[in-house]
């Protein structure tokens, strides 16, 4: 199973297409964790955005999307979306594995910690920083794709992430390159 992983897309358009051409066309399942469309007031507009025609691309996506509520993300983008926003987590049980999808721009990483052990979270994952992030603790992998457009990482590679068979691995978008990887228990 593949399963691609993307956070904070912001409304760039170009930038989803390249990741979903790239990556993401042959998964069977793609995880979002926020900011979806609005590039939200703390960031510059970036020269890409086009929220509603991601809005389109979005509906109309082969793959089907879950997405769990970024603090960007509106109750106006859910009437554009097919797909739901879901708030604020989003919970999966995908082949055994339990993978727990939020934002966390609200949770420490002890909350995080505590919400991850009481779920029996294999993966848990996040957005916000838009800085790609990957630790195995107690057998849990924390992951944060990062930001494929909009990354605030001081090289300025935008990231995503897949999990692929047994391995989540998190790529540079622009080369393909693994930057982290964890092996599945």
């Amino acid at each position: 199973m593949k399963i691609g992983i993307i956070s904070d897309t912001h409304g760039c358009l170009e930038t989803w297409e390249k990741v979903f051409n790239a990556y993401f066309q042959d998964s069977d399942l793609i995880i979002h964790a926020g900011d979806v469309l609005y590039h939200g007031p703390r960031n510059a507009i970036p020269a890409e955005y086009n929220p509603k025609q991601l809005a389109e691309v979005l509906n109309n996506c082969p793959v089907p999307i879950v997405t769990a509520c970024g603090n960007c993300d509106a109750e106006v983008d859910s009437m554009v979306l097919k797909l739901p926003i879901q708030s604020p987590y989003s919970y999966l049980l995908l082949n055994g594995l339990r993978i727990v999808v939020t934002h966390g721009h609200n949770l420490t990483d002890e909350a995080k910690r505590e919400l991850a052990e009481r779920l029996k979270a294999n993966i848990f994952i996040t957005g916000h920083t838009h800085i790609a992030t990957m630790e195995k603790l107690a057998g849990i992998i924390y992951l944060n794709p990062g930001s494929p457009g909009m990354t605030k990482r001081p090289d300025g590679r935008g990231t995503i992430a897949w999990i692929n068979d047994n391995k989540v691995e998190i790529l540079e978008i622009a080369t393909g390159q693994p930057l982290i990887s964890e092996v599945l228990a």
